[in-house]
């Protein structure tokens, strides 16, 4: 996402109160405390929207934020936002509790009650705003998982960074023509999420077949590169049956070995026309990324391209100046 807010193209005068206008339009009424002096205050925000969902992505100097009571009590629409910790440490403060957040976690914490943000070594980080009702989880689920850092021991939590951190940024994700297909898996995804952590089995059996398509290709990516990358692993590591792992697949369009091929040739394709491309060779490329036989991919390769690797990797060598 390009950022629609650069303070450093804004007089240091005006700063605090261009971005207090920019949050406050477009996702919450909140106080913002700057630490440094106006001059000093750098902030660069991006802005985005998907349907009812909306996006900050922010990275800016020391601040601390505060919802009020008094804000809290006028909110035209409850919401849920997800926080989403990209580098340094944040604390999130509400209903008495504190989470601290390191890079890859993320906690969530409602609108209708006070909370404070505190972001001491400065901002690296993506907000994301669910209208409550769309999430349709009990008031005491949502208590009880707000203000707790989610990281590594929940599974679901590091496929719901790496979807939320690229929604938030994406420009061709939040383009309208994709938003519908979007909105969805988002709120099955963070629903997944907090119930699996509240440990509702009951509520999470829903959410968890809503986003199996999104969990078992974001596995698929993961394990690109290993060549025993196989519908029998794949369908093990998601406790489902091979039959299965067809069906869901099929469900959102996708062939499982030529979604597995296109990616891996994208990938050979990427690595062959970069900086480093000529320092292995072509067959070394390919078996980095499964393809085990160098000429089966040379095959395939140019199938997919019409071009040889050999002649992509040298149409797209560096040449050295005369």
């Amino acid at each position: 996402m390009s950022p629609v807010l650069d303070t450093a193209f804004v007089p240091p005068r005006d700063r605090e109160e261009v971005v207090r206008h920019a949050v406050w339009d477009s996702l919450v009424a909140v106080d913002i405390d700057h630490g440094p002096a106006a001059e000093d205050i750098s902030v660069r925000i991006g802005l985005g929207a998907v349907g009812p969902l909306r996006f900050c992505s922010a990275r800016a100097s020391a601040v601390t934020v505060r919802r009020t009571r008094q804000l809290a009590r006028v909110d035209e629409e409850p919401a849920v936002f997800l926080g989403l910790q990209v580098t340094g440490t944040s604390l999130v403060v509400q209903n008495g509790r504190e989470c601290a957040l390191g890079p890859g976690e993320l906690a969530v914490y409602e609108s209708i009650s006070p909370y404070t943000l505190l972001f001491d070594e400065g901002v690296d980080h993506h907000f994301l705003r669910f209208p409550r009702a769309l999430l349709a989880l009990p008031d005491r689920l949502l208590r009880e998982t707000s203000t707790v850092t989610l990281g590594s021991d929940n599974p679901l939590v590091d496929l719901a960074f790496t979807y939320f951190s690229q929604l938030s940024v994406s420009d061709r994700l939040q383009d309208s023509t994709h938003g519908d297909a979007i909105v969805e898996p988002s709120v099955e995804l963070l629903r997944a999420v907090l119930t699996s952590q509240h440990g509702n089995s009951s509520l999470t059996r829903g959410p968890l077949e809503a986003t199996l398509s999104l969990r078992i290709t974001h596995y698929i990516r993961q394990h690109l590169a290993e060549p025993d990358l196989s519908a029998a692993r794949i369908a093990a590591a998601h406790d489902i049956s091979v039959r299965h792992l067809y069906a869901v697949l099929s469900r959102s369009g996708i062939s499982l070995g030529d979604w597995i091929r296109t990616r891996r040739l994208a990938e050979c394709r990427r690595e062959l026309a970069g900086p480093n491309g000529g320092r292995r060779t072509i067959a070394a490329i390919g078996r980095s990324w499964g393809f085990v036989d160098a000429t089966h991919f040379s095959k395939a390769f140019k199938r997919a391209y019409a071009i040889t690797p050999r002649d992509w990797r040298e149409q797209n060598r560096p040449r050295s100046s005369a």
